[in-house]
């Protein structure tokens, strides 16, 4: 699964059933902003505690997101200032900020390395001022200049495009259904045990269909990233040009097909697999769908 929405995702699901149990407990305790009157589900209330924990949580995570990549994946990020870089590292500070001028960005975005030999790359960050561009060692050693050029053009294209804000606006909506429908599936649960037992069915329920709920929530975030990743090939074909963007698509294509099918959960580049079809768990479309579509630009 790409890491950058994967890391959002996961991010997502603990804060907002972190958020909701802090808030259903707080409710019981104290019967403030309770959604159960009578032991009747008040709509509007639950609607509004819905939407409450669906945004927040889903800003949360937004503004959580560059830490989560650093901490996850430790990222080490390369500090333009210091006399320390390699040449390679200085390169790759320098194609990053060159692209992002390129791009109109006015601040530039952190640029990291973590070690892994999987090639992938992924941009991520709560603005495009708080952003950041991480590359694997893997993929800077497997890939040629042409080709890592693509990638970075591609990343900072996602960057530039405001995907992770969009997406975090989709979470949001998504969230909002999730905690509602988790809540009126918890509700029903707990009307075939005793009274007694009600509030603890309730409460355990609550947490499962949460879960569940946005694991198929996110059905509707991998759509959204499928459909964002051809916009982020023709960003950063305007970028490094056509024929590194495709050249670059090409590479990870033949990367692929070499590697052995049980290590392909861990072959990610542009945040794409290397299977042949996409489907609905899918964060990328096909790759010769995604090079066609470029060939025809």
């Amino acid at each position: 699964m790409a890491k950058r929405i994967f890391l959002f995702i996961l991010t997502n699901i603990l804060v907002i059933t972190t958020i909701g149990i802090v808030l259903t407990i707080i409710s019981s305790v104290t019967g403030v902003g309770s959604y159960i009157q009578n032991g009747r589900v008040d709509l509007t209330a639950l609607l509004v505690f819905s939407l409450v924990v669906g945004f927040v949580g889903s800003f949360i995570s937004l503004a959580m997101s560059r830490w989560m990549a650093k901490t996850m994946m430790g990222v080490r990020v390369l500090d333009p200032k210091k006399q320390s870089l390699s040449y390679e590292e200085q390169q790759l500070v320098d194609r990053v900020h060159r692209l992002s001028r390129s791009a109109g960005l006015t601040k530039m975005p952190e640029v990291g390395i973590y070690n892994s030999p999987e090639v992938n790359a992924f941009a991520t960050g709560p603005s495009k001022r708080r952003s950041l561009v991480a590359v694997s060692s893997g993929l800077l050693q497997q890939m040629d200049d042409a080709a890592v050029e693509g990638v970075l053009a591609h990343e900072v294209a996602h960057i530039t495009n405001g995907d992770m804000v969009t997406m975090t606006l989709l979470q949001g909506i998504v969230n909002t259904f999730v905690v509602f429908l988790s809540r009126i599936a918890a509700w029903i649960a707990s009307r075939f045990v005793k009274e007694d037992l009600a509030p603890v069915v309730h409460f355990i329920a609550m947490i499962v269909f949460q879960i569940i709920f946005s694991i198929l929530g996110s059905l509707v975030v991998f759509a959204y990233s499928r459909h964002r990743e051809f916009h982020a090939d023709r960003g950063g074909a305007d970028l490094a040009g056509k024929d590194k963007m495709i050249h670059a698509l090409r590479t990870l294509k033949s990367y692929t097909a070499h590697v052995n099918e049980e290590d392909q959960t861990a072959v990610q580049t542009l945040k794409i697999n290397g299977k042949k079809h996409s489907s609905l768990f899918s964060t990328h479309p096909d790759l010769d769908e995604r090079i066609r579509r470029l060939e025809a630009k």
